[in-house]
């Protein structure tokens, strides 16, 4: 019994994992047609009906150019770092709810912010490795943003973990029954929605990605496979952190029509500030983590903690 279990839980996985990359396939997509009807033009339409076997069409032809390398690159962390970064942000989907509750353990929030936080790691090397100045400049300039929004990530979710005592994903969903976290939280739903750009790289915080100044940033010397690796993993995240915004503050119900339909939206919206944000200044984006974010999360975390403290002193 325990081994069909398991056989079980490792089908799911492989389920959930080929959907997730199905919808980043898609999601690419939709961001190809938005950002061309947002600049007045049509975006991809020649490849199957209305373009839909595009993604199909472009991942075949990124994995079968020709791989080039740097002459000095450090090989081994070169090849690997791509790999490892789509493994950690489809790791990452094993504390998405399931029908069979496979990976949704009690501690499911801590399990998303230590996995979340190994991705710095695979930037950096990917940068370091290719032992080019830019994508050194580039991964050097992930790791500092990534780090930074970490912190209010962490303590944002320390004030909905002290709201409603549990670290398991599923409680949040549970409290939502009657109203929205987004509605008692709003400020903190705010900052989580604006941290969540700058953690994953994407406009109006794209510095790793700084073209004007650095070219293409710490993937400049991947071509091909590894490239379409970074980019994979790149909109694994995003798909992900949209799909956690949900489960905290935005109802959660996952087993409804709704949670897709509200994923589709927020995905949108990650797409729609790319075509219409111009890129921020680094050290704005500096000052808004750690003297903006960092105050504002610490007080209301506080807040919070003293709120439930009185709540369960005047009931217990």
């Amino acid at each position: 019994m325990y081994f069909l279990d398991l056989v079980g839980v490792y089908i799911s996985m492989l389920f959930l994992v080929v959907c997730v990359l199905m919808g980043v396939a898609y999601l690419t997509l939709l961001e190809r047609k938005v950002l061309g009807y947002i600049q007045i033009r049509k975006g991809p339409n020649k490849v199957g009906f209305w373009g839909i076997l595009q993604p199909f069409s472009d991942a075949i032809k990124l994995f079968t150019k020709e791989q080039t390398f740097p002459y000095m690159a450090n090989l081994n962390i070169y090849y690997f770092s791509p790999a490892v970064n789509l493994f950690i942000s489809l790791l990452l989907w094993m504390c998405m709810p399931f029908f069979t509750v496979y990976l949704n353990f009690s501690m499911s929030i801590l399990f998303f912010l230590a996995v979340s936080s190994l991705s710095v790691y695979t930037l950096m090397l990917a940068g370091w490795s290719s032992n080019s100045g830019y994508s050194l400049l580039g991964s050097l300039r992930a790791v500092a943003q990534t780090i930074s929004y970490e912190v209010s990530l962490a303590l944002i979710f320390m004030s909905f973990i002290y709201l409603i005592l549990s670290m398991n994903v599923l409680d949040f969903v549970k409290v939502q029954k009657f109203i929205w976290l987004l509605f008692l939280m709003f400020p903190l739903s705010l900052m989580w929605i604006i941290s969540g750009l700058a953690e994953t790289n994407r406009t109006p915080f794209d510095f790793a990605e700084g073209e004007s100044e650095l070219v293409s940033g710490f993937n400049i010397e991947y071509s091909s496979g590894g490239f379409a690796l970074i980019f994979l993993a790149e909109y694994s995240s995003i798909l992900f952190m949209s799909m956690l915004c949900i489960l905290i503050f935005m109802g959660g119900d996952i087993y409804s029509g709704w949670f897709f339909l509200k994923l589709t939206f927020l995905s949108f919206f990650w797409i729609w500030a790319r075509g219409t944000l111009p890129r921020f200044r680094y050290d704005k984006l500096m000052y808004l983590a750690w003297k903006s974010f960092l105050p504002s999360s610490l007080m209301y975390m506080i807040f919070f903690f003293s709120f439930k403290v009185m709540l369960l002193s005047l009931f217990l």
